[in-house]
C-alpha cells in the first residue's frame, strides 16, 4: 500500500524535525552542469517562531485586506493570526474536532475563501465526518472576523470514501470563479475498484462546480463547459480524471494554469498541469510507467514532470508557482516538495529544468501563500516556514 500511508498513517508516523533557525542552501540544478550564482541562496526560516500548530495541512489567506493567515489542522481546528513574525497568539477560527474522523489520511483536509469573501463572508471546507465520507461545506464568518459561525454550515457536496486513504481534499477557486475539488481514488492499493478510470463516480478526479448558481435541487450548479455533461455514463462535476491521490493543487495567479501533484504507488511521483477533460492515466499508468492493462497511452495526458522513489523521495506534496517579490531565484517556477524526504524543488515548465532548492528534512504536508504571494511550508514538526533569499 503506497506511502501516502506515511503521509498520513500519515499522521501516525514519527517525523524528523528541523531546526527552526534559518538554514542556507544553494540551488542545485539537476538537469545541467551550469552553476547558479554562488552568492545567492534560498533558505527556510520559521515564519512565526512564537506559534505552533498540530499537524498543519493547509495555509490560506483571504483577499480581504487584513493580512491574516489561516492554518488548517488535521484534527479539526483552523487557527487565525496576523501575518507578522512577532505574532505571539493565534485564535481558533473554527473548531470541528468533535465532527471529524481522523483515521489514517482523513481529517480536516482543505479550505478555500470565496472570491467575494470580504463582502459575503463565505468560506469552504473539506473534511471527513466519518470513515466512509468526505464533505465540502460552506460556512459563514460571524460578526467577529476571527470567529466563524459554526452553525452556518451548508453541505455542498458529499463524496463516498470506500477506504480511509487517498481522500485528496484540496479545494480552490479558479480564475473562472468556480470551485475545484481534488478527489483521490478512494484508497486501497492499486485502485482495486478502478475508480479513477470510472467517470460514473466522483473518485480519482478534479471536480469543478459553480457554488454561486445552484440548480437541479443541488447546492451547486454545473459549469456549462464541464467536459462530460452530455455523457450519460459520466458525472457532470468531473473536470479531469485519472488521478491516484492529488495531494495539493493550486492555480498560477498570472496564467490561470492549474497544477497538481499526484502521489504514486510504489515507483513514480508526478506533477500534472490539469486541463479540461484530461485523462491523467491512473491506474493504467503510474506517471509514464505502465501499471496495468495493455500499456496503450493513446488519449492520456502525460505528467509534465516525474521522479522515481529510488532516492527516498516517496510522497510528493504539490506547491505553487512562485509569484512573490522577495525571491528572484524562484520567479515563475513551480515549487513543490516530498513529505518523506523533505526535499524541495523548483520546476521551470518552459525550460524543463528541475532544481533542488533545499534538503529541509521536514515532513512537508502542504504549501501556502499570503496576500503578497510569498510562499510558506506547512510541516509536521508544528511550524510554518517561509522562503527567504539571502546573499553572501
Amino acid at each position: 500500500m503506497k506511502i501516502l500511508k506515511l503521509l498520513l498513517a500519515l499522521f501516525l508516523v514519527s517525523i524528523v524535525s528541523c531546526d527552526s533557525e534559518a538554514s542556507n542552501f544553494e540551488l542545485i540544478d539537476e538537469t545541467n552542469d551550469e552553476q547558479p550564482n554562488e552568492n545567492v541562496s534560498v533558505s527556510l526560516v520559521n515564519a512565526f517562531p512564537n506559534l505552533s500548530f498540530s499537524q498543519p495541512l493547509d495555509l490560506q489567506s483571504p483577499n480581504d485586506g487584513t493580512n491574516r493567515i489561516f492554518v488548517v489542522e488535521k484534527g479539526g481546528r483552523i487557527q487565525v493570526f496576523d501575518n507578522n513574525d512577532s505574532s505571539t497568539e493565534s485564535s481558533t477560527f473554527i473548531d470541528l474536532s468533535n465532527s471529524i474522523n481522523t483515521t489514517s489520511e482523513q481529517g480536516f483536509l482543505g479550505m478555500a475563501f470565496h472570491p467575494n469573501y470580504e463582502s459575503n463572508g463565505y468560506f469552504y471546507l473539506c473534511y471527513t465526518p466519518t470513515e466512509d465520507l468526505s464533505v465540502i461545506s460552506r460556512f459563514t464568518v460571524s460578526a467577529d472576523p476571527n470567529l466563524a459561525d459554526v452553525n452556518s454550515e451548508l453541505v455542498i457536496i458529499e463524496i463516498p470514501q470506500p477506504e480511509t486513504n487517498h481522500n485528496g481534499g484540496q479545494i480552490a477557486f479558479g480564475p473562472d470563479g468556480h470551485l475545484y475539488i481534488a478527489s483521490g481514488d478512494g484508497g486501497g492499493g492499486g485502485d482495486p475498484q478502478n475508480n479513477s478510470q470510472n467517470r460514473a463516480n466522483l473518485l480519482g478526479n478534479i471536480l469543478r462546480i459553480d457554488v454561486d448558481n445552484p440548480s437541479g435541487g443541488l447546492n451547486y450548479g454545473i459549469p456549462g463547459d464541464n467536459p462530460f455533461i452530455n455523457d450519460v455514463n459520466s458525472r457532470d462535476e468531473i473536470y479531469a480524471y485519472g488521478f491516484r491521490n492529488p495531494w495539493r493543487m493550486s492555480f498560477d495567479i498570472e496564467t490561470g494554469t492549474l497544477w497538481t501533484a499526484d502521489v504514486g504507488q510504489n515507483e513514480i511521483e508526478e506533477i500534472d498541469v490539469v486541463v479540461n477533460g484530461g485523462n491523467y492515466g491512473w491506474k493504467l499508468f503510474e506517471g509514464t510507467s505502465c501499471f496495468s492493462g495493455d500499456c496503450d497511452a493513446t488519449g492520456l495526458t502525460a505528467p509534465i514532470f516525474e521522479y522515481d522513489q529510488s532516492n527516498g523521495d516517496r510522497s510528493i506534496t504539490g506547491g505553487y508557482v512562485y509569484r512573490g517579490n522577495d525571491i528572484s531565484l524562484l520567479d515563475g517556477k513551480y515549487v513543490y516538495g516530498d513529505f518523506v524526504s523533505g526535499r524541495i524543488w523548483a520546476l521551470s515548465e518552459n525550460e524543463g529544468q528541475n532544481e533542488l532548492i533545499l534538503e529541509s528534512r521536514l515532513s512537508i504536508s502542504s504549501f501556502g501563500t499570503d496576500n503578497s504571494n510569498e510562499l510558506y511550508v506547512c510541516a509536521f514538526d508544528g511550524a510554518i516556514y517561509k522562503f527567504v533569499e539571502t546573499t553572501d
